[in-house]
């Protein structure tokens, strides 16, 4: 067995940590593209469904042309993050027209679907064993970079919006020469089995990845239009850079959650990890209208806990759908679960921003629940054998 050099987890988890920092980057200057360019209230619905909708194009399309088998999956990153580098600096210089932000976000998208799951096929290659723990790694890794433009935001409170996209877009481009250098592919990268439709139905008759694929679509449902929120929720109390310090840090301990959630499956298993974890998020929300008004601490204690919470089962969904998928199908199946969820959670990203353009979030943040409470139901299965 080849031994795995130190550095690669760690340059793998930097470089994807970098890469995805585009994700939100629009999100953590909203507020002044708003005031400068006069963009609805809604419009940051609009423009992170835009990249939800690139990254389903993206994966499909990589995927459907072997476009990390044809071609080393280091080069393939490298080339993705200097578009999404490019595209932010874009993002920064031309003129911040609804149409064109739309645009250059979803091919934000496209070039996230060749930094996120490429990341992970680099992963592959190199952890033949022990890849549950570096998969927790590396979705941590993914939740951390989605925090990053709000660190920069904060850390440069008196820069333009347009110098923090600056920033993010070196960030992304700099992560693609980072894996390249230091990350040689695998000794146990292999070719991805061809896409089947056959893999849908899959998802559907086979007990145990129907439990794990729906308990991931409930997931879905509540994550990325809770990110999109965030913001919001926080500046009930807060502003400026402030602001912007607790957007990251409630998003960022996702990441810490999820290498916990991690560290805690060979003891109580995947599915009880990522059922905890849906209840406690989909709790939080149900609770929203008692705690957007509750004492500073109170209030902290329940944003910080949905944030760690509403992202740390995403990498158990992902190990338990692949460990329960036919062996033939588990690329397609994984494949066909991203795109289903990803694609439910560029509907409520625009559901849920519409919603908080037009009532109050009191009213409006219970409605997450309806996610983990429908992934729970199907969960259950898993979760009380312990799986």
């Amino acid at each position: 067995m080849t031994p795995v050099p130190r550095r690669i987890l760690p340059v793998i988890a930097a470089s994807q940590f970098a890469g995805t920092s585009v994700w939100f980057a629009i999100n953590a200057v909203m507020a002044d593209l708003q005031r400068e360019a006069a963009l609805p209230a809604d419009a940051v619905g609009w423009l992170t469904a835009a990249v939800q909708l690139g990254f389903i194009a993206g994966t499909f399309g990589f995927a459907l042309l072997s476009i990390a088998d044809r071609f080393s999956p280091r080069k393939v990153f490298l080339v993705c993050s200097l578009a999404a580098g490019a595209l932010a600096l874009a993002t920064a210089l031309l003129p911040p027209q609804l149409a064109m932000l739309l645009a250059l976000r979803f091919f934000t998208g496209v070039a996230l679907a060749g930094i996120y799951p490429v990341g992970m096929k680099i992963a592959a290659g190199w952890f033949a064993h022990g890849l549950g723990w570096a998969l927790g790694v590396l979705v941590g890794a993914l939740v951390l970079g989605n925090a990053l433009p709000f660190v920069l935001r904060a850390l440069g409170a008196q820069w333009s919006w347009q110098a923090v996209m600056v920033a993010v877009g070196a960030v992304a481009a700099g992560c693609g020469v980072l894996m390249a250098v230091f990350v040689p592919d695998g000794p146990h990268l292999a070719p991805a089995a061809r896409i089947t439709p056959k893999a849908l139905a899959v998802i559907w008759h086979d007990r145990q990845v129907r439990a794990s694929a729906f308990g991931y679509f409930g997931h879905m449902w509540e994550l990325y239009a809770f990110f999109v929120l965030i913001p919001a929720i926080v500046a009930t109390r807060f502003a400026g850079a402030a602001a912007s310090w607790w957007v990251a840090a409630t998003m960022g301990l996702g990441g810490v959650a999820c290498i916990a959630g991690g560290a805690l499956v060979r003891r109580v298993g995947g599915a009880r990890v990522a059922a905890f974890q849906l209840a406690s998020s989909g709790l939080c929300g149900l609770l929203a209208p008692w705690l957007l008004d509750a004492p500073l601490a109170l209030w902290a204690a329940w944003l910080l806990w949905w944030g760690a919470t509403v992202s740390g089962d995403s990498p158990q969904f992902s190990a338990l759908t692949a460990a329960n998928a036919p062996r033939a199908m588990v690329g397609s199946v994984l494949t066909f679960v991203n795109a289903i969820g990803f694609t439910l959670s560029t509907a409520t990203i625009t559901l849920f921003a519409a919603l908080a353009a037009q009532w109050p979030l009191a009213q409006v943040l219970p409605w997450l629940a309806v996610g983990p409470a429908i992934g729970l139901w199907f969960l259950a299965p898993m979760w009380k054998a312990g799986r």
